[in-house]
């Protein structure tokens, strides 16, 4: 039985871009070192329904599991800390479906 994946999908409206930036560069590598792979980060898009913010972010990880621990780290949530008071943000782990 194979494990399902998992997308993180970040909808984001940066306020304070130093301090984000400081959150992605520290974020980046926390995801990376959970298996994380960007997928879409603050790319093209088009709002169909819902609130509106530019930044938008999929990253796939290799399990549900995998992006809960992800969060939860002490790599990200150093990297949040910088987050914090710098955007207004929702994060979902979706988990996706096998074909």
């Amino acid at each position: 039985m194979t494990t399902p994946t998992a997308l993180w999908i970040a909808h984001v409206h940066v306020t304070d871009a130093e301090a984000y930036g400081r959150y992605a560069n520290l974020a980046t590598a926390a995801l990376a070192a959970h298996g994380g792979v960007f997928l879409a980060r603050g790319a093209r898009y088009v709002q169909l329904e819902g609130q509106d913010r530019a930044r938008n972010v999929v990253v796939r990880f290799p399990s549900l599991e995998a992006a809960q621990a992800c969060y939860r780290s002490a790599e990200y949530q150093a990297a949040l800390a910088h987050a914090k008071d710098a955007a207004e943000r929702d994060l979902v782990i979706v988990e996706e479906v096998l074909p």
